[in-house]
């Protein structure tokens, strides 16, 4: 089954999913962006469960954007879990948070973030980190093999 490319945005602040929207609308990234509102929807949505069992409208996103401030799950327990699934431990994750604390950035990295960005403050920052969000990590970097996803398999 091919899956269509998607971006999760996992982010407790509506605010900051509907600004990163507009930002991906202005950037001219025409990507499916799908939002939840905390780790353990993310959890969620990842497994396919619930809410998100069909996957031709929830597919496996190709990219991650984690907040790492968020109820009930927060972003660190989110990269935890992922990493130890067999089927997602090599999803493309970028944290991208309010936060800029050397532990929060060795932390997440420690748990397998692909990288690590600083939200910015206002709006034209949001479009251009979009912009280089994806055409670095949806246009040229070179992914890992989506077998086990593309099948369905996770954990």
């Amino acid at each position: 089954m091919a899956t269509r490319r998607t971006v999760l945005v996992a982010d407790d602040d509506e605010n900051d999913i509907k600004l990163l929207r507009r930002a991906f609308q202005k950037a001219g990234i025409d990507i499916p962006i799908a939002a939840v509102r905390d780790g353990e929807q993310a959890i969620q949505y990842l497994q396919g469960d619930n809410f998100y069992a069909d996957r031709g409208s929830f597919p496996i996103p190709a990219l991650l954007l984690l907040d790492l401030k968020m109820p009930r799950t927060n972003g660190f327990e989110v990269l935890e879990w992922l990493r130890q699934q067999s089927g997602l431990k090599q999803m493309l994750v970028v944290v991208m948070t309010s936060s800029d604390e050397p532990q929060d950035i060795d932390r997440a990295y420690d748990l397998g973030a692909n990288s690590f960005v600083k939200k910015p403050s206002d709006f034209t920052g949001l479009t251009a980190i979009s912009q280089k969000l994806h055409d670095y990590w949806l246009e040229m970097n070179l992914a890992p093999s989506c077998a086990p996803l593309c099948h369905g398999r996770v954990g």
